[in-house]
């Protein structure tokens, strides 16, 4: 029964660590909407 416990605890552990890790489609559609406002306000200038 320990083993099994253990087991689920470490695929819990994995997983979470992989889906806090990812970039979203929304941070980069976001960092891009910035990257170009920062080039248009340069090309004003």
């Amino acid at each position: 029964m320990k083993k099994i416990a253990k087991v689920f605890l470490i695929l819990f552990t994995i997983s979470t660590v992989f889906t806090s890790c990812r970039e979203t489609t929304g941070d980069k559609v976001e960092d891009a909407v910035e990257d170009v406002a920062d080039d248009v306000e340069d090309a004003v200038d």
